[in-house]
């Protein structure tokens, strides 16, 4: 099965900006419908943006104006752009096939904090 490996996080302060890309861990020509998923301490694991292979996407409420999600096909990489950051952004983001026919990656984790 496919895995997808996530990169791009790291420590910030509330305000800045950080973009986490999601690429396959090996060459593979299928697309896939993908999402952005975080876990924050304690916390389960909860959506935040999904795109679809023709480019089409949805962030999840409350995090709309500040997330974007965009990808590049040709690279078969996936974007998350997370702008305005806050401590409660804090978490370990992952990438995953929609349907479930990649496997969970480590994951990348980002930090906001003064």
């Amino acid at each position: 099965q496919v895995q997808f490996v996530e990169s791009g996080g790291g420590l910030v302060q509330p305000g800045g900006s950080l973009r986490l890309s999601c690429a396959a861990s090996r060459s593979v020509s299928e697309l896939y419908n993908m999402a952005w998923y975080r876990q924050a301490p304690g916390k389960r694991r909860e959506l935040v943006a999904v795109i679809t292979i023709s480019g089409d996407t949805h962030v999840e409420v409350p995090l709309k104006g500040r997330f974007t999600i965009s990808r590049d096909n040709a690279k078969n990489t996936v974007y998350l752009q997370m702008n305005n950051l806050k401590p409660e952004d804090t978490a370990v983001y992952y990438c995953r096939a929609t349907d479930g026919r990649t496997d969970w990656g480590q994951g990348t984790q980002v930090t906001v904090s003064s």
